[in-house]
């Protein structure tokens, strides 16, 4: 039986390319494992191997969802269709798809997107109502205002009464520095 793992030698230097001082290295074969669609699906995994860059062999229960809903086939077509920057986007979307439709297996991922829309429209409205009840208020804030201030022109003599005056002499105000005592903290 053949074995599923991938080894490959490199080597780095040669031996016209060594200086007097440079040691040489064997040759250190890199051993990969094979990628999680090929674990799972039991074959062997090449170099060029089209799943193994969307489903490393650290995460196996990334394939095994898209599987179950998609089928290995089905995947592999769906990359070969697509250019290559993208299909980094489509495997995750296909492990959201078949996560949501493992959860919920009559709607999927569309009864998760009309809650979320549901949730939108929802949040709109609450968002509308508060601007209107801040409008509002704004509108009595600046009313109260022009109120008090009409009222205020109405009562207020243009020049300050005598006994205002008499009361603003008569003032007296306590010396901080008479040797009270230190007042006390307000907070501790």
């Amino acid at each position: 039986m053949e074995s599923c793992m991938k080894t490959t030698t490199t080597t780095t230097t040669t031996d016209h390319q060594l200086s007097p001082t440079s040691v040489l290295a064997p040759p250190t074969p890199v051993v990969l494992s094979p990628c999680a669609a090929c674990k799972i699906l039991r074959r062997r995994c090449t170099d060029k191997c089209m799943l193994a860059p969307y489903f490393p062999p650290t995460d196996p229960h990334k394939f095994t969802i898209a599987h179950r809903v998609f089928g290995a086939s089905n995947i592999i077509k769906l990359l070969q269709e697509l250019p290559e920057f993208r299909r980094a986007d489509a495997v995750s979307s296909m492990v959201y798809e078949a996560n949501a439709r493992l959860r919920d297996p009559i709607y999927g991922c569309t009864g998760t997107i009309c809650m979320l829309q549901k949730q939108i429209s929802v949040l709109q409205a609450e968002l509308a109502k508060a601007r209107a009840e801040k409008v509002n208020l704004q509108c009595r804030e600046s009313h109260i205002l022009t109120l008090i201030h009409m009222q205020m022109e109405q009562h207020l003599p243009v020049s300050p009464s005598p006994q205002q005056q008499n009361l603003f002499e008569n003032l007296c105000f306590v010396d901080d520095s008479a040797g009270i005592g230190s007042p006390e903290p307000l907070w501790t």
